[in-house]
This record gives C-alpha cells, structure tokens and sequence, in this order.
C-alpha cells in the first residue's frame, strides 16, 4: 500500500489500488468535490460568526470606553472663579458703596514703598464720618485675621463733604493675600453682602521700569455733561501718538454722542482704555472746584480721586504718566517725541520722578488769517480745529500760573491737580522753550489784541501726518465729510 499524493479536507488518510484506478478515480473526483463544498460552506459558516463576534467585541469595546473615559470637553475644568471663602461679592464695579459707612472703595493696590504698610485702598470718603475701620483679606481661598486701617484724607478737599481718601493695610503673616475689604469692627461680623476689592498690581511689583509694557500713558480725569468735542478731541489723541504715547485713560461718566462713538473706536483698538465713572449715581458731584461757589458733593466730578487712582492703575505697567485735560497737549519743543525729551531730562536729573510743564493758552477765538488748515473734510465734524489756532497768550507772572505734570509712578504718592502732594524723588519745572502745554480754549486774558500774542506754530511740524490719521478715524467713525475735496 502507498500513501496517496493528497490528503482529504476531513484530514483522513485513503488508500490507492491500482487495478481499481478508472472506477475509484471518477469516484475520487466526485468526494473530494462534495468535501471541498462542504469545506466551504463551514467556512463561510465560521466567517459569519467570526464578523458577528468581531461587531459584538467593538461595540463593547466603545461601550466600555466611553463609560470609563470622560470626554475631552468635560476633561477640562471650567474656570472656578475667587476662591469659595471669599467669593461672596466680588466687586466688579469702579465705585463700590461700604457698608455700614457714607464712604465709597474704588480700588486696591499693594503698595510696600510706606514702611509696615503693603495694600493701598483709594476711596471717596465723607469727611464728617470718619470712623475706625479694619482690614480683612481672602488668603488664596481662607480668610485672615483682621488687622488695623490707617485713614488718610487728601488734604485737596476745596470745602466738599467728600474727599480722595487713602486707607493703608498691612497684611498678616502667612497670608497670601487676593483680596481686601474693611470692617467697621475688628470681629468678623456677617460677609454675606460685603464687597470684596481684588489687589492689584500684585503680581508686577518690582520689575523694571524698561520691562514695562507702555512707555507713556495719558490720564484724562474725567469726562461729564454733553461734551462733544470729537474734532479736537480725535487731532489730540491722534498727536500723542505721533509724540509716542501708548495708552490714553479715560474715566467716563457721560459726553455726547459723536464723541462716544470716537472713544468707542480707539477704546476698540487698544488706545484708549474707557474707565466707567458714574460718580452721579452715587453723590451730587459738583461742576466745578470750589465748594463756596459751585455746591454739590464732591470737587470737578471726582478729578482727584481719579486722577490718583489712574497713576496706581499705570504704576507698574507704564515709565512715565502725563496727567493733563482732554483739551491740553503736553508738546515738546526741541524733540522729536516724548521719549527724546525725557531721556535728555533724566540725564540731567537722574532723581527727578515729577516734571511741571507750563500751561500756555491758545485763544480760540483767534485763527491763522490763510485759512490753509480750515479744511472742507472736516466741516460738520463737531468741536475745534486746533490747527487754525496759532496765537498763544503769555502766562500772567503776576498770578498763580497753573503746570501739568509728567511722572514716573513708582516716584508718586499723592497727587493734586496742578502739583504733585507727596512724592519720593525731586521735582523739576522744566524750562518753556524745551516743553510746554498747547491749551487751546477760551482766552485767559480776553483783553489782549491779537498784536500781544505770540505766533506759535509748533503743531504745524506734525502736519503732513497728523491730518491723514485723523482723516483716517474719523472716516472708520463716519463723519469725515466725503462730498467735499
């Protein structure tokens, strides 16, 4: 017997007879057909059970996934917001009422250049309810032990019930403190509404000044009623960013319409940041600085209590802070730009942290006779063409003469309108023909002819870009005029 060249499907071994050959090979040939379609049939058999259970194994595989597997988006946590202790009433708002008390918090600043103090409040304090208060802080999500105000009123009141006040804290060990508010009693009596103050500039103190992120920074005090003088006002920011100015605050409490809509625009581009001020919800503030004269709770709106509050808020981000009107420029005269100017005057006066800049009127009653710079684009733009104004008064020796001021911050404590209070460095009064204030506005001196003024052409060198940018915003505003040429 031999073993056949083939084994069948069911693996089982058949013999070969030679002398059987023709009658066993066509029956060969029909076996072998019949196991290999029933091979095939057991084939397809396995294969559809082998998909089946691969389908099954998937599905549950994913099943089980997803079950045990967060999703990406629910992976990452939401923002969770002031820590839990002392998230009862985060104030989002620039004047914040105190309780239990007639003063108002604006805001809150560490501040360690006054030995045993490290949190500055700046707050609108009324003067006949002064009363002890007490500091309290959110240590990064636990409450502090409270530790002694100290209550310090401006000493700029001008006769109002109210007053820029500063309340100087010191925070107790071992604790990180976010936020502060005060207490009216040392016990830490119910926070359920009490408004906490975030700290700022806390996480910038002690960089250098050349690491800031603004070189110069405008603080306008504050913007009230209907004023609506976009010309001006666009031709005035415009200049300062050709002068180099990089951030221009503003504390907003009403101006009309076209105005807002300007301020919305260069608020849109970063340049101007808008401060909300509605100091009229709280107090009668007064039109103007004298209490005798004018009435009303508070001086000019609030200027000063603004206009300290906008050197803490530039402190640590901005070299230097010009503190001025909305319709005043602060132009040098033998520079290029601001920073030429300043780096000459630090040169020569390396301990120098407040600069005065006199303030030189430009009547506007009075216009350059060619009419060159009355320009038809600009016609029904509301407000002043300063250009057209060339002829400047000579101040009044004789009188108090008003200055504005360039800062350094860090060197700043308090501050008036026309001269800084306290401060850690010298003051320098810097000489006119190197830089002085552009004012154009009523005359000071209405009884001086047009033959005792000065010509001063001095916005005239800025020109060529001056009136294309300011073309340029006030087109993206719609009210450049385009009829005419």
């Amino acid at each position: 017997m031999q073993s056949s060249p083939y084994d069948s499907g069911d693996r089982l071994q058949h013999t070969w007879n030679p002398d059987k050959d023709k009658r066993k090979k066509m029956d060969g040939w029909l076996g072998t057909g019949f196991i290999y379609t029933g091979w095939m049939e057991l084939l397809k058999h396995f294969k559809k059970k082998l998909v089946l259970f691969f389908i099954t194994a998937l599905f549950f595989f994913f099943l089980v996934f997803n079950l045990k597997t967060p999703s990406i988006s629910n992976s990452i946590p939401k923002p969770s917001g002031p820590p839990s202790a002392c998230s009862m009433r985060i104030s989002e708002q620039t004047i914040t009422p105190l309780n239990n008390t007639k003063h108002f918090l604006v805001s809150a600043y560490m501040d360690q250049r006054v030995k045993d103090f490290d949190i500055r409040i700046i707050g609108i304090f009324r003067r006949d309810s002064i009363q002890p208060l007490h500091c309290f802080f959110c240590c990064a999500g636990r409450l502090s032990e409270t530790t002694p105000a100290t209550i310090l009123q401006h000493p700029d009141n001008f006769g109002f019930p109210f007053v820029t006040t500063d309340v100087m804290c010191q925070i107790p060990q071992n604790c990180n403190a976010t936020h502060v508010t005060l207490l009216t009693t040392p016990d830490k009596q119910s926070l359920s509404n009490h408004p906490w103050l975030p700290i700022r500039n806390k996480d910038t103190v002690g960089q250098k000044e050349e690491n800031m992120q603004f070189d110069f920074t405008v603080c306008i005090s504050n913007l009230f009623g209907d004023y609506n003088n976009v010309l001006q006002f666009a031709q005035t920011l415009e200049m300062y960013k050709l002068l180099g100015v990089n951030r221009v605050v503003i504390y907003n409490t009403s101006c009309g319409p076209e105005l807002n809509r300007l301020l919305q625009s260069y608020s849109d581009e970063g340049f101007v940041e808008m401060v909300p001020w509605p100091i009229d919800k709280h107090m009668n503030p007064s039109r103007g600085w004298l209490h005798s004269e004018h009435g009303g709770d508070l001086h000019y709106f609030g200027q000063l209590t603004t206009l300290n509050e906008c050197i803490y808020r530039s402190m640590e981000r901005s070299r230097y802070v010009l503190l001025n009107d909305i319709d005043e420029i602060i132009m040098p005269y033998q520079h290029k730009d601001l920073m030429s100017l300043m780096n000459m005057l630090r040169n020569q006066h390396p301990n120098a942290g407040v600069f005065l800049i006199e303030n030189h009127i430009f009547p506007k009653k009075h216009f350059e006779p060619s009419g060159r710079f009355h320009l038809p684009q600009w016609n029904g733009v509301p407000g002043i063409n300063i250009l057209e104004h060339i002829y400047r008064e000579d101040p009044a020796r004789n009188i108090y003469h008003p200055h504005k001021m360039i800062v350094r911050p860090r060197m700043v404590e308090w501050t008036s309108v026309h001269e800084v209070i306290k401060n850690f460095g010298e003051r320098y009064k810097v000489p006119l023909d190197v830089c002085r204030i552009i004012h154009v506005r009523v005359a000071l001196q209405g009884s001086l002819t047009l033959e005792q003024l000065n010509v001063d052409k001095r916005l005239w060198d800025f020109q060529e870009k001056l009136i294309p940018n300011v073309d340029k915003v006030l087109k993206r505003v719609g009210m450049l005029n385009l009829t005419q040429n």
